[in-house]
C-alpha cells in the first residue's frame, strides 16, 4: 500500500526500488560493521532479530521526512514500537543524505516574522491554518479550569497555528495554548 501510493512517500515505486538497490547494501554493510566492532558477549547471529526489513525502514523514513509526522505514526503502520522507528530513521536518513536526498538543514524558521521573510525571498505562497484540538476538561478546583474553554466551539480545547508552504511542508507551528488565549501573534507584530 505505501509503495503503490505516491502521495504517501512522494516517490514512485521505481524510484523506491532504485533506492533499495542502492542504499540497502550500504545499510547492511554498516550494520554488520557495527556488530563486528563491539566486543560480543553472544555468538554471531544470536540475540534479537530485526523487526523491520530494510524496505520498511526506508519507507518509514520517507514518510517521516515527507509529512513531518511523529515517530508514533509509522510505528502504528508497521506494528512496531516507536523506538524501532526512531532507530530506523536514525540509520537510514544519513544514507539518504549521502546520496543527495536531504532537507535543507540551513533553513530554521523560529518566528512567524522569519517565515514571512523566507516566503517573500523565495517567492513561495504560504498557507496559514489555525486549529483547535479538543482536550479533557481540567479537574474541578483547578486554578485555570475555565482557561481551556473555547468560546467559538463551546468545548475544552487548546489552539495552535500552523504555516505551510504551497506543497504542504510545515514551516512553522505555534505551541498549543489554552482555548481562549490567542496563540498567534497579531498581524501588527508580524514584522
Amino acid at each position: 500500500m505505501i509503495i503503490s501510493n505516491r502521495r504517501i512517500t512522494g516517490l514512485t515505486a521505481d524510484v523506491i526500488a532504485e533506492l533499495v538497490a542502492e542504499i540497502g547494501p550500504l545499510w547492511h554493510e554498516r550494520h554488520q560493521a557495527r556488530l563486528a566492532s563491539r566486543q560480543r558477549k553472544r555468538a554471531v547471529g544470536a540475540g534479537a532479530k530485526h523487526q523491520l526489513v530494510f524496505v520498511d525502514r526506508l519507507l518509514a523514513t520517507l514518510v517521516h521526512l515527507r509529512h513531518a509526522v511523529t515517530h508514533d505514526v509509522p510505528a502504528c503502520w508497521f506494528g512496531v514500537d516507536r523506538s524501532t522507528i526512531t532507530r530506523a530513521i536514525t540509520e537510514v536518513r544519513p544514507l539518504l543524505a549521502e546520496r543527495g536526498c536531504t532537507i535543507s538543514p540551513d533553513v530554521r524558521l523560529r518566528t512567524l516574522a522569519e517565515v514571512v521573510d523566507d516566503l517573500g525571498v523565495t517567492g513561495q505562497t504560504g498557507i496559514i491554518d489555525g486549529t483547535e484540538i479538543r482536550v479533557r476538561r481540567p479537574a474541578a478546583g483547578r486554578k485555570d479550569r475555565n482557561k481551556f474553554i473555547s468560546g467559538k466551539n463551546k468545548q475544552n480545547a487548546v489552539k495552535s497555528m500552523v504555516v505551510t508552504d504551497g506543497e504542504g511542508r510545515m514551516l512553522w507551528c505555534t505551541r498549543p495554548g489554552p482555548g481562549v488565549a490567542r496563540t498567534s501573534p497579531t498581524p501588527a507584530s508580524w514584522g
